[in-house]
């Protein structure tokens, strides 16, 4: 397994580096998905893909728009 350094800007416009350890590159949603988990472990239960439209990256766009939460950089943890 090799770790990844996720860069992204917090809830309170800090940059915050979290690592996290996976067998591949996680995409954005991954990323998103395990950003939201520790920052908001109770949003982190909900499904946020809505039934009629689906749109792509569903937990990213929360972040973004509910919580202020945008992932920058997602890159092999040196």
């Amino acid at each position: 397994m090799q770790k990844w350094q996720i860069t992204f800007v917090d809830d309170h416009g800090q940059k915050t580096v979290e690592e996290v350890t996976c067998d591949q590159k996680p995409s954005l949603e991954d990323a998103a998905h395990m950003i939201r988990s520790k920052l908001v472990p109770i949003a982190a239960e909900l499904d946020l893909n809505d039934l009629e439209g689906r749109k792509p990256e569903p937990t990213v766009k929360i972040l973004k728009d509910q919580n202020s939460i945008q992932i920058l950089d997602i890159s092999p943890a040196a």
